[in-house]
């Protein structure tokens, strides 16, 4: 290539110099919605009141900034918030224990404009750079997006105000051909405070505590396309599948711009690349009228037998590869490069019932139906983008054997995107609630508004378009506004966005979509036996919230709080706040959330958890028995509401679609919804939840105490039988059955499978009895599949009339678990035997009941631990939080053995030999050298 060959590039920044990459490094990095995006380096960032000139001075090459903060982008490119400056400039150390951040940087309660100093002033945003640009040459830079409002600058001149950069993802491209010079060129950006109560943005409503900036700052990279006359962008396929995928039709679009004054023509080529095979090239002449942009839509390639993108759970993920070149005289001017994955995504409604007048939403792939298995996804407090922990938690979603995430008014980095394409897992994007995305009055909305909805959508839909882990996309708590929602349907169309639109996360309607069929809540503690529900709604609900059963299609909903193992708490909670924890319910727990009291939409405590707790299992006399009994009832809760779905799902009167557990995961440490901690720790809600979504499963329904057999995996199952087992605390056998000779297909849900018998239902004050059910399923002999409850004769019984509407239950009964602690002691031994793999350890772990006497051995935790060579515990905080287990918080009885497995870095040990903790509810704790095979 000659060097009048096109650079696409962000602006990639040193000290005081901006280069930019040359067109191979473009082709490796590019985004699928346009030029490539290289990282940024060393923006420098300061507030406007420490400087006191204006944007001709401040966007001038050779400014001093002398006392500014200098700013290492992300993995994303970003330079992100005014926090993350301060942050990465060494303030506040240890910004997530305790409460540090609000000693550091102030306290925010609710939603709003900033008020904390020094975030209550506009900031700036600068950097040099030095692009290779020579005559004749155009330039184009691209802000995609500010969270908050923006001025932009670049050498002395004002390009555009905050009037029109303004909303965190509505992307903006300009023409700055006669401000961009060969040698060092400014750009500087004012950046206004975030108000999302006014601005189309985003925030972190009641998720967690409100950082004081408001995460003010730029989350997405801006970038510069250098090109020849010609420049091309937004370059994407348009899918026409056969409804039977046996061929689909590819249609290559390309925007090309004319930058001079007279017509020109130029050669477009894109070449379709399969995940094997040979590439197909398709190329097109254009004439393009003097300063005009044209979309080019190239002729559609049509291919036989596609190489088919599924999720994980159901198929493999092929992905296709699409490059682009505009040229002039044989001459590339553009360039880019992108992945896309070949798969249909439909919806409709099912199952009209009085509860679901109008159905339940039903999500289809490839022509096949799947329950939604999710959960709503966090991104860091801070919009701190890492690839590395991007991966590791996608890890663990896999692992967890979710179908996907959620992403509510926080869409992310197209390198979220890319790898959610690669691990196979679906995701459903979406607007914010409670804040400007959802207007209470249309009539105060201005033109101005919905044109950045129309630019915020538009840029959305460039982002994820070309992703097939993207399958649907939809508004939050309330329907749109007529004009918003219109304004964002003609986006989406423009951008060629194809996937589902949702009118609401509630069971609400717009003419233009139809009836959502989704519901929400609770969010509060409610009992296990509550996700079994099907019959209680309240009819005079339209938006049917907070009746949570498993019904319907359930957009996110939880039993509420997490608490973290003793490890883990002991990370990011101070000592007055663990005494706190256990010895004051009611006390505002920072993480937590800012919300004080308890009852109705107050998470800032524990206390309604904290009551099932003491009501269900008894009291607790010390922090560590309190973490004990909170694994038990979180593990017992994800459970069963994951389950539940998966029970009901072949109800035709009322069928079960889909749930998001409310929330996946937090942007920081936390003790509000969550199944797994920000440093990676997996706590009884983790495992409870990856019970009920193992690939071949069986349940106990709480409904009817009848067992369903699922096949959640990608292939048919045959030859399987379950054998359910029912015990008294002193393990005897109460009852013992088994069917055999089952088959199933892929995603398929049998239930009725068998009925076991346990001991009859009764009422306080008649002494309740404590029993466990065991369900086992195996194939050829081998156990897959242990499934263990814990139950009481005493039910928990939901007082329906005081519980709708709300986002807790009011119980008149607890169940009474209380024999639970006083279970015979028991004891186990454990083997464990380690191997590298690739640039990990796995580690696997046979434990065994060895106990003489017949009780059970309950709930049993493994832990990977720093150890020294003979095999003992190194002091202090010695736990490999991010290790990835299959399975844990195990039951086993005398004599039964269960070898767990569980993969980790093995730079975590530290230069530490590994050793497994294993510490069970009625048991010692053991220490076993993980040994090298």
């Amino acid at each position: 290539m000659t060097r009048r060959v096109a650079v696409l590039a962000a602006l990639l920044l040193v000290p005081g110099v901006l280069t930019v990459a040359g067109p191979a490094a473009a082709q490796d990095t590019a985004a699928s919605h346009g030029p490539a995006t290289i990282g940024l380096q060393g923006w420098q960032v300061l507030t406007t009141a420490r400087v006191p000139d204006g944007g001709e001075k401040v966007s001038t090459p050779g400014y001093p900034t002398r006392g500014w903060l200098r700013v290492k982008p992300d993995d994303a490119g970003a330079p992100g918030t005014e926090i993350t400056a301060l942050l990465q400039n060494g303030q506040c150390p240890d910004v997530f224990y305790s409460d540090t951040m609000r000693k550091c940087f102030g306290y925010v309660d609710k939603l709003g404009p900033v008020v904390t100093q020094p975030f209550a002033d506009p900031w700036w945003y600068r950097t040099d750079f030095t692009p290779d640009i020579r005559p004749g040459q155009h330039a184009k830079l691209t802000v995609p997006g500010i969270v908050g409002e923006g001025d932009v600058w670049v050498n002395g001149t004002l390009v555009a105000t905050r009037d029109v950069v303004s909303g965190a993802f509505a992307g903006h491209t300009f023409d700055v051909s006669n401000l961009v010079k060969p040698g060092r060129n400014t750009l500087a950006i004012k950046v206004y405070p975030n108000d999302p109560t006014k601005m189309y943005t985003l925030d972190q409503v009641d998720w967690g505590q409100i950082p004081p900036d408001n995460n003010t700052g730029i989350q997405f990279p801006p970038t510069l396309q250098v090109s020849g006359t010609l420049t091309g962008d937004n370059a994407h396929v348009v899918q026409d599948n056969a409804p039977d995928l046996s061929s689909s039709k590819l249609t290559v679009k390309l925007d090309v711009t004319n930058n001079a004054a007279t017509p020109q023509t130029g050669d477009v080529t894109a070449t379709i690349t399969p995940p094997s095979g040979a590439p197909i090239v398709v190329r097109q002449r254009v004439t393009i009228a003097a300063n005009t942009r044209q979309t080019v839509a190239l002729a559609p390639v049509r291919i036989a037998k596609p190489q088919v993108w599924w999720p994980y759970s159901m198929g493999g993920q092929p992905l296709y590869t699409l490059a682009t070149t505009v040229s002039q005289d044989g001459v590339a001017s553009t360039s880019s490069k992108s992945t896309f994955g070949i798969r249909t995504v439909t919806s409709r409604l099912i199952g009209k019932s009085p509860a679901l007048p109008e159905g339940a939403r039903q999500f289809t792939i490839n022509g096949r139906d799947f329950v939604f298995r999710g959960g709503g996804f966090a991104p860091d407090l801070f919009l701190r983008y890492d690839k590395a922990d991007t991966a590791h938690q996608l890890a663990l979603i896999r692992n967890l054997g979710l179908t996907g995430v959620r992403l509510e008014g926080h869409d992310m980095p197209p390198d979220f995107y890319d790898q959610a394409d690669r691990a196979g897992l679906l995701v459903i994007g979406g607007f914010l609630c409670c804040d400007a995305w959802q207007p209470e009055d249309a009539a105060k909305l201005s033109e101005r508004d919905y044109r950045i909805m129309h630019d915020s959508a538009y840029t959305i839909a460039q982002r994820e378009r070309n992703h097939p882990s993207v399958f649907n996309y939809g508004w939050s708590d309330n329907e749109p506004v007529p004009r918003q929602e219109s304004e964002t349907l003609k986006a989406f169309a423009e951008a060629d966005f194809q996937v589902p639109v949702i009118a609401s996360a509630e069971y609400k309607s717009t003419p233009a979509l139809g009836p959502s069929g989704e519901k929400e809540g609770p969010y509060d503690w409610v009992p296990p036996s509550y996700w079994y529900d099907s019959s209680h709604f309240d009819a005079s609900d339209d938006s049917r919230t907070n009746a949570g059963g498993a019904w319907g299609f359930a957009s996110e909903q939880s039993a509420g709080h997490t608490v973290p193992t003793l490890d883990s708490i002991r990370r990011f909670l101070s000592p007055a706040e663990q005494a706190k924890l256990w010895q004051d319910p009611a006390y505002n727990q920072y993480h937590a959330n800012f919300e004080p009291g308890h009852g109705g939409y107050a998470f800032g405590t524990l206390y309604t958890l904290d009551q099932s707790i003491a009501r269900r299992y008894g009291k607790w006399t010390s922090l560590e028995s309190y973490v004990d009994l909170a694994q038990l009832a979180n593990y017992e809760n994800t459970r069963s509401q994951f389950e539940a779905f998966l029970h009901h799902s072949t109800d035709k009167a009322s069928p079960a679609t889909g749930v998001v557990y409310w929330q996946l995961n937090k942007g920081w440490p936390t003790l509000l919804w969550s199944l797994y901690n920000d440093d990676g720790d997996q706590p009884g809600a983790y495992f409870g939840a990856q019970k009920a979504n193992k690939p071949l499963h069986a349940i106990y329904g709480y409904d009817d105490g009848s067992v369903t057999l699922d096949n959640l995996g990608a292939t048919a199952q045959a030859g399987l039988s379950v054998r359910a087992r029912v015990l008294d605390t002193a393990g005897k056998v109460l009852d013992d059955r088994t069917v055999s000779g089952l088959s199933l297909r892929s995603q398929e849900v049998r239930t009725g499978v068998l009925r076991p018998r346990v001991p009859a239902e009764t009422k306080a004050p008649a002494p309740a009895q404590v029993y466990f059910v065991e369900l086992q399923v195996s194939q050829g002999g081998k156990v897959l599949d242990r499934n263990v409850y814990w139950l009481s004769t005493q039910k928990d019984v939901v007082d329906w009339a005081r519980t709708l509407g709300n986002p807790q239950a009011t119980l008149a009964q607890y169940a009474d678990l209380q024999a639970l602690r006083h279970l015979p002691r028991s004891q186990v031994a454990a083997v464990a035997s380690t191997r590298a793999s690739g640039g990990d350890l796995v580690t696997t772990v046979t434990v065994t009941n060895t106990a003489k006497t017949p009780g059970a051995a309950f709930f049993l935790r493994a832990d990977v631990r720093r150890g020294t060579p003979d095999g003992r515990e190194r002091p202090g905080d010695n736990q490999l939080a991010n290790a990835i287990w299959d399975d844990n918080d195990i039951t086993l009885w005398p004599g039964q053995s269960q070898t767990l497995t569980v993969r980790y870095r093995a730079a975590d040990l530290c230069g530490a030999v590994p050793v497994i903790s294993v510490d069970g509810f009625n048991t010692g704790r053991i220490v076993t050298r993980g040994s090298g095979e």
